[in-house]
């Protein structure tokens, strides 16, 4: 009787360690901090853990209360708006300067030759330099540090010479690696956590988040450019060169001969530089803007918990750089190349050709800002909505609809001279560049997102230069081609990357059906990816945070 007795203790006891085991588990895991919480700068070095950056979000929303969930999406809303104006005031600055380089300091070929030594050294530091600062600094400071580049890029402008623009350009070429890399790491990283605190669709959040991103960085286009036209013009708004026709356009190659334009006691040449004393004043006025998103990141922008924000045994460059090349072996990268290799060159052509070949030629400087304008608003606008709207169209339509566009503005530019009746044509071909520049620019950025999601640190390094490898050869050759011929080879270009970009898609759809079926989750399931963003979501808009 004892016997039995004890032996039914013993089943007892036995049957209570696996529910006791479970609470240890779930408290364990309820001490655990949640993997996509925004820390502020206190954040300690052990806390580092040795992890990926996609690889850390991992259903941690379960710990937290409906009121917590709510608080962090708030938080990680908070950053994405700070990331997108600090970028937003940076960039007023360095893309109104990209935009005039090649009309501002055209001696020599000085303006494109910075220009094509930024994106020549992008190429190279995007293998060594952002994990080396990613690594030690975290995203946050690494967005600062690279920021001040930009600033010292705006300095030299004050006296632009070979001695001191390059230099600079190669600082600024240095840090727009890391300024990219984290920036993608983090808008994508938050992403993802902002989707698993609200059950919504991780790439319909990433889109949404890269759209939002990229309506506040393109609208520096406008206040930019606003800036520019109102600092040089010089009262005069019917300034046209009589052989524009001839020589301006399609037809430029290198310099025309000058011809001086009057309009009432006003006389100048088109492709004069404007005086020093307004270039002062416009480098001034983009300092400052510079100066303010500086300050905008290091007192407001929120640093990510440490196992996101860096690791503690970073990957080397050279370790990098093999996972960057090894990453080209996916057949997906490889067939999207061609697309992202174009998106640097049509980049190039807008503001190194169409901005003195177009404009500075046919009308002057001054109405470079103005017209560019119009580039910069139908960037920003669709920046946003295409966010949006691929939800219901799906990517395949966008990326089309961009082809086409770009295809028609193309032929355009091949078969129009510019004339004086027709000055709204400049700003037409700026606003249809503008609407193809942000689908090559939201999707492209969201592609890489969704293909490599697991394997985010080689995949942006390939985009980002392939991408400037675009810029180097564009801006390499723009001195020596006349503005037919790079027009004809976009177009080339464009078409090849678009036939792979299409083949791209049918791989990355059996690549995730066989994922699917190896993991039971049905074709269903597989199917979503290829519609990355045609998921509806939960009425949690920006209005509604």
């Amino acid at each position: 009787m004892a016997d039995e007795n004890d032996e039914a203790k013993l089943q007892k006891n036995n049957e209570n360690k696996p529910d006791e085991q479970k609470k240890d588990s779930q408290e364990d895991k309820m001490e655990k901090k949640p993997a996509g919480d925004v820390e502020s700068d206190t954040m300690r070095s052990s806390d580092l853990e040795d992890v990926d950056l996609a690889d850390e979000i991992t259903e941690p929303s379960t710990a937290l209360s409906p009121e917590e969930c709510k608080k962090e999406r708030f938080k990680i809303f908070k950053n994405i708006i700070i990331i997108s104006f600090g970028f937003l005031f940076l960039f007023t600055a360095f893309q109104s300067l990209q935009n005039l380089q090649s009309s501002l300091n055209p001696d020599q070929g000085l303006g494109l030759a910075s220009l094509s030594v930024i994106y020549a050294a992008l190429i190279l530091s995007c293998m060594f330099v952002p994990p080396f600062m990613i690594g030690r600094l975290g995203c946050k400071w690494t967005l600062v540090i690279s920021m001040i580049s930009y600033v010292l890029y705006t300095v030299a402008n004050y006296y632009a010479r070979w001695w001191t623009l390059i230099p600079a350009s190669i600082l600024l070429g240095a840090s727009a690696a890391p300024l990219w890399s984290s920036k993608c790491a983090y808008l994508t990283t938050t992403g993802i956590r902002y989707s698993e605190l609200g059950s919504e669709d991780k790439d319909s959040v990433v889109t949404r988040f890269f759209g939002i991103f990229f309506l506040v960085f393109q609208s520096g286009q406008i206040w930019g450019n606003l800036i520019s036209s109102l600092v040089l013009d010089k009262g005069g708004s019917s300034f046209f060169r009589e052989d524009a026709g001839e020589v301006c356009g399609v037809h430029f190659c290198k310099s025309p001969p000058k011809q001086n334009l009057t309009n009432g006691s006003i006389s100048f040449d088109t492709l004069e530089k404007p005086e020093y004393s307004l270039v002062l004043k416009l480098v001034s006025i983009y300092l400052g803007s510079g100066v303010l998103a500086i300050l905008l990141v290091i007192v407001l922008l929120d640093r990510l918990s440490g196992h996101l924000s860096r690791k503690k045994d970073e990957v080397s460059g050279l370790k990098l750089l093999f996972a960057t090349l090894n990453h080209l072996k996916d057949r997906r990268m490889q067939l999207v190349l061609p697309i992202t290799f174009f998106s640097g060159m049509e980049q190039a052509f807008i503001f190194g050709d169409f901005t003195k070949a177009f404009i500075t030629c046919s009308l002057g400087i001054h109405k470079v800002g103005f017209i560019m304008i119009c580039f910069g608003v139908t960037d920003a606008l669709f920046s946003f909505l295409l966010g949006r709207l691929t939800q219901y169209t799906g990517r395949v339509a966008i990326f089309m609809s961009g082809m086409i566009v770009h295809l028609t503005v193309i032929i355009l530019m091949l078969a129009w001279s510019p004339r004086a009746d027709l000055v709204w044509v400049f700003y037409v071909m700026a606003a249809l560049q503008g609407y193809c520049d942000a689908v090559w620019q939201t999707q492209i950025n969201a592609l890489y997102g969704v293909y490599f999601s697991d394997n985010q640190e080689p995949a942006f390094s390939n985009y980002r230069l392939w991408e400037s490898l675009g810029f180097v050869v564009a801006y390499a050759y723009s001195n020596y081609l006349c503005v037919r011929v790079k027009l004809i080879i976009l177009l080339i270009i464009l078409i090849l990357g678009t036939v792979m970009y299409l083949a791209s898609e049918f791989v990355h759809r059996k690549f995730v059906q066989e994922i699917a079926l190896d993991t039971g989750e049905g074709e269903e399931h597989a199917l979503q990816p290829l519609k990355s963003t045609n998921v509806q979501t939960e009425n949690t808009h920006l209005k509604e945070i």
